[in-house]
């Protein structure tokens, strides 16, 4: 519970109405749990499959890349200073293979 308020903004209820806020609860237990399941299923064997959440999110993420996409396939470009290439790939191939 204490990841999912610090690190996916489970505590940023600031509107004052109670649907809004409602919503932003519920967005921020889906995101925990495809976080979850993302560790469970896919890194398993790595270094970030005891990992936090939030260095989940700055890992793997909030990166920067461009996306392009194909009629078969979708590219991403990472710059070539991003020390976690191997580690985004290695994910990758293990969702397209699911």
């Amino acid at each position: 519970m204490k990841e999912q308020q610090l690190d996916l903004f489970a505590d940023r209820t600031s509107c004052h109405a109670w649907w809004p806020n409602q919503f932003r609860l519920l967005l921020s237990g889906l995101a925990y749990t495809l976080v979850e399941a993302l560790r469970r299923l896919v890194l398993t064997g790595t270094g970030l499959a005891q990992a936090q959440s939030g260095t989940i999110r700055l890992k793997l993420f909030k990166i920067g890349a461009v996306v392009l996409r194909n009629t078969r396939r979708v590219r991403f470009l990472l710059s070539s200073a991003y020390p976690d290439q191997d580690l985004f790939r290695l994910v990758a191939t293990r969702l397209g293979t699911g």
